[in-house]
């Protein structure tokens, strides 16, 4: 299977905003490596923002998770244009591959740590960070067994790092009813819980198609 059966659909991949980025940024010497490092970037400022959020208090606080929230979509943008500028604009390099998939598991792990740091539970970040690369295994582990990628949810990549943003803006609200990282704490044990069944289901999913259509 080629690199265009196995690329995550997405309707903002489709949408006139991102195709005029991506072509902007085919016309410069950016590359789509570039972009993808320039994600795992982003994560880490997610990722210090959400930490030092647990230190603060008063505006401070809602700024940095605001911020948190911003570079976790600033994140996914970057996953975005960079496989565009690849396939698209035709810019792909031989390295890509590791470039396409090396930041975004760092990008996870900084993120839903940062998180956890938030709430100080940093078991939860780490349980929420090896389930997450446990998705992102068995939808290689498909790709590699020759039946495709298998980019189902619920707690696919896309709908993690939602999920994560939608708690970080609620969060900012917390003081009001002199909440403590409450929101956050439960949005990752649904990022557990949700990557947990993502991971079962494409995993009996892999093994259902090699039953029915074995390799010759």
């Amino acid at each position: 299977m080629n690199d265009l059966q196995n690329r995550r659909p997405l309707a903002s991949r489709k949408t006139g905003w991102a195709t005029a980025i991506s072509r902007w940024l085919a016309r410069t010497r950016i590359t789509p490596n570039q972009i993808s490092i320039a994600g795992m970037f982003a994560a880490l400022i997610a990722g210090v923002c959400f930490w030092s959020a647990g230190n603060v208090t008063g505006m401070g606080r809602g700024g940095l998770l605001l911020a948190a929230a911003v570079f976790v979509q600033v994140r996914l943008l970057c996953n975005l244009f960079d496989g565009m500028v690849a396939i698209e604009a035709g810019r792909g390099a031989p390295d890509g591959g590791f470039w396409n998939e090396f930041p975004d598991r760092m990008s996870d792990m900084l993120i839903l740590l940062g998180a956890a740091l938030f709430v100080g539970q940093p078991a939860l970040g780490w349980a929420a960070s090896a389930f997450a690369f446990l998705t992102a295994y068995v939808r290689e582990l498909g790709v590699n067994c020759g039946v495709g990628a298998d980019f189902r949810g619920p707690m696919a990549k896309p709908h993690r790092m939602a999920l994560i943003t939608l708690a970080a803006v609620l969060s900012i609200a917390e003081p009001f009813w002199h909440g403590t990282g409450q929101i956050l704490h439960v949005a990752l044990w649904i990022v557990i819980l949700g990557a947990a069944v993502t991971a079962a289901r494409r995993a009996f999913g892999t093994v259902s198609k090699l039953q029915n259509h074995p390799e010759p």
